[in-house]
């Protein structure tokens, strides 16, 4: 250990609250579980396998053991839904923490990618110290609202369901990409940072757009991201705010922006099935700064009157056979170089 750097057990034992005092045979008798059942917690949050006679748990770590056995002894979930609940939080929350880590780092003056200096240590984990228990209940506010969220939509869906309405049983909606523009060249011939800075950039003003539109940002692939929105008006005014906040950004390229309406499969936090698959190839037929969807979708929005429809030339697609595009654009906005038009401009045209 370099001397004036913070004692690793220390600062463990302040980050995880608690003391640790408890090997892996004592954790699993205090909190009752078997031990095969706590090495399938301790593996799906992405905790290490630790010796046995070593000293690695807290308090904390027994309590978490204990709570998750009840779950399972009252009949809430079973065992393997228990292990698939702990690995959604693991896999969340190691992604969140390595943010917080580079986040404080970056602003002490670390580049993306290299070690903090030995004061920069020091300076987060007095932050740490000092505003631990002012982070934590962020961490819970955050969860309780996107699980109110989702808790919504859940109702939603079944009332849907309840109602009887075609197609119930899987829920429909709008799902969209949005792929930054000759990513693979940039990455390059940009330097690492630059290229970290962009991506950033790119995600940053995305999941800004796709939260005050009221949608849902599934997930971030670094040059592209997956958004999704019960209402297809909501869909398509995401798709094309991102196109146009992107356009104005000069630090980031222009993006193609693929959208279809249809069912979907929702699952560990994402989405499956061939509406998702649709979105994906819209997005490599748009040209850049352009909105391109499907005939679903199109049918949705025919009516709307902020939005302009282009049908163009039907296109084979790998895996989905030939598909009929839309452009997608604001009402009163003209059409674009790219676009080939066939005889008529709206869904019902013939």
């Amino acid at each position: 250990m370099s001397a004036g750097l913070p004692d690793p057990k220390e600062v463990e034992e302040l980050l995880l609250g608690g003391e640790l005092r408890h090997t892996r045979v004592d954790a699993v008798r205090l909190a009752g579980v078997s031990r095969e059942f706590s090495g399938r917690v301790w593996r799906a949050f992405g905790y290490p396998s630790m010796p046995d006679d070593e000293v690695a748990y807290t308090d904390g770590d027994v309590a978490a053991l204990h709570g998750l056995r009840r779950l399972v002894d009252d009949g809430v979930l079973g065992e393997d839904g228990v292990i698939r609940l702990v690995r959604a939080f693991g896999q969340t929350m190691t992604r969140l923490a390595e943010w917080q880590v580079n986040l404080l780092s970056g602003m002490l003056g670390a580049e993306p990618g290299e070690s903090p200096a030995p004061e920069a240590v020091r300076t987060i984990v007095e932050i740490a110290e000092k505003h631990i228990e002012e982070f934590e209940p962020l961490v819970v506010h955050a969860w309780r609202r996107q699980l109110a969220a989702a808790g919504t939509r859940a109702i939603a869906a079944a009332s849907t369901r309840e109602a009887g309405a075609p197609g119930a049983a899987r829920s429909h909606t709008t799902v969209g990409f949005a792929d930054m523009v000759s990513f693979t060249q940039m990455s390059r011939e940009l330097e690492e940072l630059e290229l970290a800075r962009m991506v950033e950039r790119f995600e940053e003003t995305a999941s800004d757009i796709v939260a005050s539109c009221g949608g849902r940002l599934v997930k971030t692939l670094g040059d592209e991201v997956l958004f999704c929105a019960d209402d297809p008006a909501v869909g398509g005014e995401i798709a094309l705010t991102i196109a146009a906040a992107i356009q104005d950004e000069t630090e980031v390229p222009d993006v193609r922006v693929g959208v279809a309406y249809g069912p979907v499969l929702p699952l560990m936090g994402d989405v499956f099935g061939t509406t998702v698959n649709l979105a994906a190839r819209l997005t490599a037929l748009a040209r850049p700064g352009s909105v391109m969807i499907d005939a679903e979708l199109a049918a949705q929005l025919e009516k709307r009157p902020a939005f302009a429809l282009t049908r163009i030339t039907r296109r084979p697609v790998r895996g989905l056979g030939i598909i009929q595009p839309y452009v997608l654009r604001r009402a009163g906005q003209g059409g674009g170089a790219g676009d080939v038009p066939e005889t008529g401009d709206a869904p019902g045209g013939p």
